[in-house]
């Protein structure tokens, strides 16, 4: 990748994905993709968030640096102002070997517990046509803190006032989210609680949130001014440091069929994608597809996906055209997919936001 590509790059993240949502980040990476010095220790790696985790991750070990004034999850309260960008360049290029260490042996990881209150309603509808207990299994889990969905609180504020409540009444993990309704669409009621008998997470690198230095990264990917979301964060690992899910590596295709065998084949089985098959090689997606349908040959499956339209919910429900616009705004489909006699039936649920914080509702 060359120092132009980066510097589009950042311009890109800029203007696609802090504008309007983080003012700190919008700044860092407008100015960053004019700072050759600054750019370039993005090389060779493509994703231009890494250098703001990197940056964000050097700041947690150096809290009393003047740079953690603009970082509101250290506890600072200045604004972007005329001393943000020359603060943040010198700390960088002050440390560049490790700087460019971070981003050579890190990537971005995610795992927006907000997210949970999009999946809950399509998981909690899968358990009730399972009838009782079910398993979860998550591919992509990262930390694996969705699967712990059935031990979070719900609110979803309608549009018209009404408010629907879900999950345990004392949840260490609250959870808000607007809800609106599609044309001809029917205010859901999902079930106050799941019944989960197991949880199995598998990734490529799973994270292990006990490990301090691993949840400081993780932590580190989230936006800095984004304080919600780094509060549910710790909140939910610590949560989760109580009851750990299972958690295995290998390939989300490869291994999915030894993944989902640790789960008790009593137990009906629900597997859970969050944004993961855009990072999945195009020609690999309908492999994965076709690993469940081979699963769904042997137990009672259950896919709930919230994903783009296109890598998913479009392999077994072709014709969605309309949910197709969607996957470049950072809305997804809520997808939710039962084998019967080997043929996937499937229904969009809802499309769902960014970080979860919103939702309409389609499904009649």
């Amino acid at each position: 990748m060359t120092l132009d590509e980066i510097k589009r790059g950042l311009r890109a993240f800029a203007a696609g994905q802090a504008a309007g949502v983080s003012p700190l980040y919008e700044h860092l990476a407008e100015r960053a993709a004019d700072d050759d010095e600054v750019a370039g220790l993005l090389a060779p790696a493509a994703e231009p968030a890494l250098l703001l985790a990197a940056a964000h991750r050097l700041v947690q070990a150096d809290p009393v640096h003047p740079l953690s004034r603009y970082y509101p999850s250290l506890g600072g309260f200045d604004g972007v102002d005329s001393g943000t960008w020359p603060t943040f360049r010198d700390f960088l290029l002050e440390r560049t070997d490790r700087v460019r260490e971070l981003i050579a042996s890190h990537r971005i990881e995610t795992n927006e517990v907000g997210r949970a209150a999009g999946l809950y309603p399509a998981v909690a509808k899968a358990a009730k046509e399972a009838g009782g207990k079910i398993g979860l299994l998550e591919a992509g889990c990262a930390a694996g803190l969705l699967l712990g969905l059935d031990r979070f609180g719900y609110r979803y504020q309608c549009d018209g006032g009404e408010q629907l409540v879900a999950g345990p009444a004392k949840a260490p993990v609250g959870l808000h989210c607007a809800l609106d309704l599609g044309e001809g669409a029917v205010t859901p009621k999902p079930a106050k609680k799941i019944s989960v008998g197991a949880r199995v997470g598998l990734d490529t690198a799973p994270i292990d949130v006990s490990d301090e230095d691993e949840l400081a990264w993780l932590e580190a990917c989230v936006w800095a001014d984004q304080l919600d979301r780094i509060r549910l964060l710790r909140t939910a690992a610590a949560a989760q440091r109580k009851d750990p899910p299972e958690l295995v590596a290998g390939d989300a295709v490869d291994d999915l069929a030894a993944a989902a065998a640790r789960v008790p084949e009593e137990l009906p089985l629900v597997v859970i994608t969050c944004r993961l098959l855009a990072h999945v090689p195009e020609g690999r997606r309908g492999d994965f597809v076709s690993e469940l349908a081979k699963l769904a040959g042997t137990r009672p499956l259950w896919w709930v996906s919230d994903e783009p339209y296109e890598v998913a919910l479009s392999y077994v429900l072709p014709g969605r055209d309309e949910e197709a616009f969607w996957g470049g705004t950072g809305t997804c489909t809520l997808g939710l997919v039962r084998w019967n006699d080997g043929k996937a039936d499937g229904v969009a649920l809802a499309r769902t936001s960014r970080y979860g914080h919103r939702m309409t509702w389609l499904a009649r």
